[in-house]
């Protein structure tokens, strides 16, 4: 929904989930010399103030990159993870939160490329501010990701993560994810995707795992994290999950270690747990 705008939600416990596992998959593809190519359907802004603007409305950021902050024990990954978002911090005082363009644009090399899709005109803008200084690595474009990753697809180098998360605000989101994943794996089998939804009362949420599966019966990972027990007026957040399709094969070892971690630190009650599901060709 062009309502929808990411900062009330920046640094909550669904995005240190999501970043964490896309800072993993940059990562992995960074391991090798040929470039890739990174393409985020719903870009939003980038960057977020998390002591100004909207993030302070709801400190959401509370809840997720703050129990992890000045944690001295964090798993390689989260160290990792952190890592990142200290570079936007570089006095060790936690002001800003990083997107997922930001995180892919500290992980590029001068070969790889990025690709950005924001359809909400005021993001977009900010996002456009945010990457003013990128050259010809990142374009960007004011536009629906959903469809406009079909012109891209497959990118020319051959490799590529592609992360479609939309807010799911519009239930509609759901069908059109699962359409967008189907699509794009016709034109580029090979691309790793990364599917971020959120863990909401709401029946198309809890029947998504179960249809992404059905799009790729092998070589996927599927990785939840539950905070709480899900709230009894049926609103709210009460945990989220990222659906992997042909995930690097270190990955499912490297969640094993970090999701345990995360339950305990971000946990907000006695149903907080994670779940790991694989299947591998």
């Amino acid at each position: 929904m062009l309502s929808y705008r990411h900062a009330f939600h920046a640094g909550n416990h669904a995005d240190v989930l999501k970043h964490t596992v896309v800072v993993q998959l940059l990562r992995y593809l960074g391991l090798k010399d040929k470039a890739y190519w990174y393409i985020d359907t719903h870009a939003g802004a980038g960057v977020y103030s998390l002591k100004e603007g909207y993030a302070t409305k709801t400190a959401e950021f509370e809840t997720g990159i703050a129990k992890l902050w000045e944690q001295k024990d964090l798993p390689a990954a989260l160290a990792e993870y952190v890592e990142e978002v200290g570079a936007l911090n570089p006095d060790g005082q936690l002001r800003y939160y990083p997107g997922s363009p930001y995180l892919a644009w500290r992980l590029m090399r001068d070969q790889d490329r990025m690709r950005l899709f924001e359809l909400h005109s005021t993001e977009i803008d900010v996002l456009r501010h945010n990457f003013r200084d990128a050259g010809r690595r990142a374009m960007l474009f004011g536009a629906d990701g959903f469809d406009g990753i079909k012109a891209l697809l497959p990118p020319p180098p051959r490799r590529a993560l592609v992360l479609v998360d939309p807010s799911f605000e519009d239930k509609r989101d759901y069908t059109r994810t699962l359409t967008c994943v189907e699509e794009s794996l016709k034109r580029f089998a090979t691309g790793t995707y990364a599917v971020w939804y959120p863990q909401v009362t709401r029946q198309e949420s809890q029947r998504f795992p179960e249809q992404l599966k059905q799009l790729q019966p092998t070589n996927w990972l599927h990785l939840t994290l539950t905070v709480s027990h899900p709230p009894s007026d049926g609103f709210g957040l009460y945990g989220s999950g990222m659906f992997i399709l042909n995930p690097p094969y270190t990955l499912a070892a490297t969640m094993k270690e970090t999701l345990p971690y995360l339950v305990d630190k971000l946990g907000q009650d006695e149903t907080a747990q994670f779940k790991i599901e694989s299947r591998a060709d």
